[in-house]
């Protein structure tokens, strides 16, 4: 049986592209692969809070030192961790906002990405964690950023996630960009989605 954590970052919903190609794909791998179990944890409408100065010296704090002040700020990080740890896959949602991602899911990324919980630091220096998954991550875009497009220098959303869910542990991620949705594209862009969608849903 297959664990897979969505996680939705819009706060548009019903307007939101990157939600709706998610939730596509969802349907048509629940369609196929009916024994999955789905965790959904919808950062638009439920953010976490920001990290502060409390939280950081108990990231860097050994657990057996740990105050209560400590162990308390460190709560909605482990249950976090905990959740995200027990899944098989990864299926993200991601408008792209200022040429990069949103603030929700930032705060969620710095909240997971934890020393002796989701990487370690030896004498050879980072090793992430979170090994033997997969991730696949639907984003949504105004404009061109594809490769090789005026726009794809710019583009700080892929490179970005593709950095920290590496540095975890996670290598087997797959993008699904919609590009070109504020455009005369936009109904080509989102034809060869769905057909790729179709493709993912079979096989991933």
């Amino acid at each position: 049986m297959v664990r897979i954590l969505q996680i939705d970052t819009s706060p548009r919903y019903e307007q939101s592209h990157s939600r709706m190609l998610a939730q596509e794909f969802m349907e048509k791998w629940s369609d196929r692969h009916p024994k999955t179990t789905i965790i959904h944890r919808d950062l638009g409408l439920n953010p976490v809070p920001y990290i502060d100065a409390t939280w950081v010296k108990a990231k860097f704090t050994p657990p057996d030192q740990y105050t209560p002040d400590l162990a308390d700020a460190l709560q909605l990080s482990d249950e976090l961790i905990d959740e995200f740890l027990t899944a098989d896959r990864y299926v993200l949602s991601v408008p792209m906002y200022n040429f990069s991602i949103p603030a929700v899911l930032k705060s969620y990324i710095d909240h997971i990405v934890r020393p002796r919980r989701t990487f370690a630091v030896d004498a050879g220096g980072f090793k992430g964690l979170v090994t033997d998954k997969k991730m696949l991550i639907f984003t949504a875009r105004g404009s061109d950023f594809s490769p090789g497009s005026a726009f794809a220098p710019f583009d700080f959303q892929e490179p970005f996630l593709r950095t920290v869910f590496n540095f975890i542990g996670i290598t087997d991620i797959q993008f699904i960009n919609a590009n070109a949705l504020n455009s005369n594209r936009r109904d080509q862009s989102l034809t060869e989605i769905r057909t790729a969608i179709q493709d993912f849903a079979f096989c991933w």
